[in-house]
């Protein structure tokens, strides 16, 4: 798409909303950039914003009419009425991801699902890096507007996928992509599992028969995707041995696509803990194969792989009690993954945002390897209901996230571990789940 002269509305004052807006500018449209926080308390230096008009403290409704396009941060929405209106006005509204795919000269990698996204993000970038310049975007914290420009056909992009990014695609297409798994999540957002479901299975809506799927043949709802593309399928299983795609004895990960077969890595060689990292990395060894990624520098970068930050991180050990942030768990099967992960008994800090969770499953995993948990957030009191109903009794709640954290550390012993791994979103008490993180790692080290 040509946007020279275009009028364009990028909706959300978000990281990824200013990237698209500059990027446009730069592009010679005629940018307004809306958000629905004043100026004051969006703390902007307006010399950042030279050349772009500034829309704040309200909704755009009035001035809709205005635009030829609209480009949507990925918190914002898509039902709310200015967005419908502009959709009946034939007014194109597109994601930032879509934005940057159509400046994009780089193949791209893609990976979706409800939980591993950032980890397998992460991994794949490392491996594809190995061979290729590589910028891994997305969901991961980098907005794909940021490193679009003068990337080559030579080059490569890896990008971590939300659901709510993959909403808004029109063109958005991946040469290699992987659905990690499905859990219910962002009910809240949108209304209804098969509505979300619906939104992760469109990083394949336009794939072709020569590009590359990857999907996890143990999650009920990813293997039923391979009847919905028309991408060449690999499977990867932690659970089966498989004649073609990845998978695992147990001890090793073992791989057969595209005429490369052999063994990957050891599981005991990699430094990432718990099952679900042996299926991300499974996923991410399939992505790289696919990709051309030869087996070795796959082998090489998987081993060598340290935890992503906010996801299981190893913080530090204290008084013989180990501190780990998981502060990216933010729905109930991510935080069931991390406390599977745990080899210690856990003093666990969880809640947080309510997204319309269900707790019961997690709570369920608590026998025998919970020995406390703290509980904050909007979202304590359901929680609570949970633990009584399960009859789980050593559990406290808390007004603050430094009492709970405090609580974990005054009441753990040597062989113990804290772990922060919420269960819910940051929204109710941080800025992101990326400063709770933080935040408890400040706590602890101190």
């Amino acid at each position: 798409m040509e946007y020279r002269g275009k009028k364009v509305l990028v909706c959300g004052m978000a990281r990824s909303g200013i990237s698209a807006a500059k990027l446009l500018r730069d592009l010679g449209a005629s940018v307004t950039l809306q958000d629905l926080k004043t100026e004051d308390k969006l703390s902007i230096d307006k010399n950042e914003f030279e050349g772009i008009t500034l829309y704040l403290g309200k909704n755009p409704d009035d001035i809709i009419s205005e635009f030829d396009l609209m480009v949507l941060s990925p918190g914002i929405p898509t039902d709310l009425p200015f967005i419908l209106k502009a959709k009946e006005l034939g007014i194109p509204v597109i994601s930032e991801v879509e934005f940057a795919y159509s400046v994009c000269k780089a193949p791209v990698i893609a990976i979706t699902g409800t939980n591993g996204k950032t980890t397998t993000t992460a991994l794949t970038g490392e491996i594809f890096a190995t061979e290729y310049k590589t910028e891994v975007v997305g969901n991961i914290g980098l907005p794909f507007t940021d490193r679009v420009t003068g990337l080559t056909e030579n080059d490569r992009v890896v990008i971590e996928n939300s659901s709510f990014q993959l909403e808004t695609i029109d063109t958005f297409h991946p040469v290699c992509a992987a659905v990690l798994n499905i859990t219910p999540d962002h009910l809240n957002r949108h209304h209804t599992l098969e509505n979300y479901i619906a939104a992760k299975e469109n990083i394949f809506k336009n794939m072709t028969e020569k590009d590359c799927l990857i999907l996890n043949k143990d999650d009920e709802t990813t293997l039923k995707m391979a009847d919905k593309t028309k991408a060449k399928v690999y499977f990867f299983s932690r659970k089966n041995t498989l004649s073609e795609g990845v998978w695992s004895d147990g001890k090793s990960i073992y791989v057969n696509i595209e005429g490369v077969s052999g063994k990957v890595c050891d599981i005991d060689d990699m430094n990432i803990i718990g099952d679900h990292n042996v299926e991300n990395a499974m996923a991410a060894a399939g992505l790289a194969i696919c990709g051309g990624v030869k087996l070795e520098d796959v082998s090489r970068a998987i081993c060598n792989f340290k935890a992503v930050e906010h996801r299981i991180e190893f913080v530090v050990t204290k008084n013989g009690v180990d501190y780990y942030n998981d502060s990216k768990g933010t729905n109930p099967d991510a935080a069931i993954k991390a406390v599977y992960a745990m080899k210690k008994p856990i003093l666990l800090i969880g809640g947080g945002y309510d997204k319309q969770s269900d707790y019961a499953e997690w709570v369920n995993t608590f026998e025998g390897r919970v020995k406390y948990l703290a509980i904050i957030g909007e979202v304590k009191n359901d929680i609570k209901a949970e633990c009584d109903k399960q009859g789980f009794k050593a559990y406290e709640l808390f007004e603050t996230f430094k009492e709970a954290v405090n609580a974990c550390m005054e009441k753990a012993e040597s062989g113990d571990c804290v772990l922060l791994s919420p269960a819910c979103a940051s929204w109710d008490m941080f800025d992101s789940y990326e400063q709770r993180g933080r935040i408890f790692k400040d706590i602890v080290r101190s």
